[in-house]
């Protein structure tokens, strides 16, 4: 298949949803909508980090970093101290040989 077919076909299926998204910015969405899609960012993250934790040879590193960071995030509300703490930890843990 020719890469020019390829490109227009994937325009094809993207340039209407994002249209369609687009358009739908004014609309006024029931309730349970509204905490339904608040949940949206959370669930993502947890999909793109997780496999990413768990999927890794090293896991227990990347776990150990990925609570310190997430405990810090909580505690002070700072999301670089969040992940510069998580680094530390996860540096820490490989240094230790843990």
């Amino acid at each position: 298949m020719s890469p020019l077919v390829v490109i227009g076909l994937m325009w094809a299926v993207t340039y209407p949803v994002r249209w369609l998204g687009l358009r739908l910015g004014g609309t006024t969405l029931p309730p349970f909508w509204l905490a339904f899609l608040r949940f949206v960012p959370v669930s993502v993250f947890a999909a793109l980090v997780a496999p990413e934790v768990l999927g890794s040879p090293e896991w227990p590193r990347r776990l150990l970093g990925s609570l310190v960071g997430a405990a810090l995030m909580w505690r002070t509300r700072h999301l670089a101290l969040g992940i510069l703490g998580g680094f530390a930890a996860y540096w820490a843990a490989r240094v230790a040989g843990l």
